[in-house]
Order: C-alpha cells, then sequence, then structure tokens
C-alpha cells in the first residue's frame, strides 16, 4: 500500500486533510483521482476513505512554499465530491483557509515569531491574498482560547483571516455582469465576485422565508430546481460559462436578520444548504451589504452605508461577524477580516492501495 503524510485539521466550520503538495502526484489528474480515493467519493458515506460524508467534511487543503514575494505559503483547495467522483478546483475555501496558518508553522514552512506570527497566504485557485494571524505563544502554534464560533462546540485561540485583494476572484470583477443588480427569470439578483463568486436572491421571491433550516430547503425538490435554473443563468451572465459541473457560483438567499445581526442567509453549496456559512461567502455578502443598489442593501433599506465597519451575518448555526476597513475611494479597495478558530485533529499516514490508484 501506497501511504501518505497527512494530517486531518478542523478549519472554522469545515474538517478535512492537509497535505504539503511534494507528498501529492504532480500531474493534476494523476493527484485529483488518488484523493478521491483517499476521501471514498462516489458514495454517500465515503465509507472507504477519511471524507465525512459532508460538503463540508469532504475538503482537502494542499500547502506548499510560495515564490511569489507577498506570500509565504501557497495554498490550493480542492473541493471532493462525495456522491459523485468529481473534484473542483475553481473556489477558496475560508474555513479550510484557517487551518492553514497553524498547518504552515508546524510543518516548518513559517517560522514562529512572539506571541502572533502572520502567515501570508497566497490562494491558488483564485490567486488571492491573505494574513493569518496565529496564536503562537513561545514560538509554538496554540490551539486552546476562549474564542467561540457558531457551528463548532468549545472554544479555542483565535485565527484572524484578512482578505487583502479579494475581488474579482474568479472573473476579475467585482460584479462581472457589470451592473450591481440583475434580472433573471423576473427575480432581482446580485451577482457579486468578492472572494466567491455568488448569486444573491431575496428569499421572498423565491416562496421562503429565510429562516428555513437547511433540511427543509434540501428536501423542497422544487424549490431546488428554480434555485439551480436560476444559478446556471447566473453563471453564464457573469462569464463563467456552463456551471452545470461547477461549485460556482453559489446561490444564496438572503432575508432580515431575526436576532440582531446586519442580514439572514441561506449559502448553497450549491446544491445543498450550508449548516453554517463560507467564510468567503461572508465576505462577499457583507460587501454586498455596503454597495449600494445591490439586493442586500435594498433590503436593509437602500441606507448608504460608507462608514458600516461591522457586519454581522445570521446563517443556520449561529453567525459570523465581519469587520471591514476602506482602503480608497474605489469599492474594489474594500477588505474583510474574519476571526475564526482551527484545530490539528491527528497527523500520521493516510493509505492507498494499487487497486484505489488505478480505479476510475
Amino acid at each position: 500500500m501506497q501511504r501518505i503524510p497527512c494530517v486531518l485539521m478542523r478549519g472554522g466550520t469545515s474538517k478535512g486533510p492537509v497535505f504539503l503538495a511534494w507528498d501529492l502526484p504532480a500531474a493534476i489528474e494523476e493527484r485529483d483521482e488518488l484523493l478521491l480515493n483517499l476521501m471514498g467519493s462516489g458514495h454517500e458515506l465515503e465509507i472507504d476513505g477519511i471524507g465525512g460524508g459532508s460538503p463540508q467534511t469532504s475538503k482537502v487543503a494542499i500547502v506548499s512554499p510560495s515564490l511569489h514575494a507577498d506570500a509565504d505559503v501557497d495554498y490550493l483547495f480542492v473541493q471532493v465530491m462525495v456522491s459523485q467522483r468529481r473534484v473542483d478546483t475553481a473556489p477558496n475555501c475560508g474555513n479550510m483557509l484557517c487551518a492553514v496558518g497553524p498547518f504552515a508553522i508546524e510543518q516548518g514552512l513559517v517560522k514562529a515569531s512572539a506571541d502572533v506570527t502572520r502567515v501570508r497566504i497566497r490562494n491558488l485557485n483564485t490567486g488571492t491574498f491573505v494574513n493569518a494571524e496565529v496564536q503562537t505563544p513561545g514560538g509554538k502554534v496554540s490551539y486552546e482560547g476562549d474564542t467561540a464560533i457558531d457551528g463548532v462546540p468549545g472554544t479555542a485561540a483565535p485565527v484572524q483571516l484578512t482578505f487583502l485583494d479579494a475581488a474579482g476572484s474568479k472573473t476579475g470583477k467585482l460584479f462581472p455582469t457589470g451592473h450591481i443588480q440583475d434580472v433573471i427569470d423576473g427575480f432581482a439578483v446580485t451577482c457579486i465576485d468578492m472572494a466567491m463568486p455568488m448569486m444573491i436572491v431575496e428569499a421572498s421571491q423565491l416562496g421562503k422565508q429565510g429562516d428555513e433550516s437547511p433540511a427543509e430547503l434540501d428536501a423542497d425538490v422544487e424549490f431546488l430546481r428554480r434555485l439551480e435554473s436560476l444559478r446556471l443563468k447566473a453563471g453564464l451572465a457573469m462569464g463563467l460559462g456552463d456551471v452545470s459541473d461547477k461549485v460556482i457560483p453559489k446561490p444564496v438567499l438572503v432575508s432580515p436578520a431575526r436576532s440582531g445581526g446586519t442580514i439572514q442567509v441561506r449559502y448553497f453549496m450549491p446544491h445543498t444548504c450550508h449548516r453554517a456559512l463560507a467564510i468567503t461567502g461572508a465576505i462577499g455578502l457583507a460587501t454586498a451589504c455596503v454597495t449600494e443598489g445591490s439586493v442586500v442593501s435594498q433590503l436593509l433599506g437602500n441606507v448608504d452605508e460608507p462608514r458600516l465597519k461591522h457586519v454581522r451575518i445570521e446563517h443556520p448555526s449561529g453567525g459570523i461577524d465581519v469587520v471591514l476597513s476602506y482602503t480608497g475611494a474605489r469599492e474594489e479597495t474594500i477588505r474583510a477580516s474574519v476571526v475564526r478558530t482551527s484545530r490539528r485533529l491527528f497527523s500520521g499516514f493516510v493509505y492507498a492501495t494499487a487497486s484505489q490508484r488505478l480505479a476510475g
């Protein structure tokens, strides 16, 4: 059997193995096939692999030293489909990103400084740069702390992520259609690309309150069909082409906040509802909150919010807080920071048999 060094980590509300790039095949097709087999893709429980049977727990992070002057490490995110034997490397994942900084320090790719170590990360999926502030008292990564995030039990050490240049992550434009708001099949939508390409639509337009549970939404076949139809047309309008086999753009339902936050959301991945909210999705949604004329801004009352510095986004498991800063006059200069947590779960080897490596 082939054994491959592996560290299983929780990043935010996601979980998956983290690999050093040189421990995986250099050829993309061979690498992807190996990951499918290691994760157990193609079975709803991923029973013959280390995947968790959910999109949130079927994620892979691949890390390597960066040759870019503005980054310490490169990070490639791989979304491994659960029931389909397919991977997607188009989007970034901000939750697994939480694990990259601690992993890089513990693997010796970045030297720990005093109490907090900054790890400069280049995301290879989107070409964007993120600074991760990792707690390193005494020069060692600490996972112990008092920070709680919704969707994860207990508390842990904070990891602050600051997205430096997230506008136009995949399309090159903050609003890829050229409009802050579009009408698709009679529905008002905002197509935005800030850390993650998304199609945002008000829940009430699709006959939803916006506070339904993920299970309720996933069980509504007709609703999912309508949402997917909108997503496919939004993908074309955003210049992404036929997105039927892609996980972007992500469709998002928005509705008024119920628990004192700024906005309430239901985020899809794209065919099932996220039990919490993707970090990259939170970045784009916070940006939409402060963009006059967006679907979200109109829901908030079309209030011009150039001074809004804090956005709380309510999701099925609680909420995510996003801190916004403005580095110039243009909307592309918005920077967003979130605080998450991570945990190293185990390190060792994951095994692949010859028959698995050859299976297709």
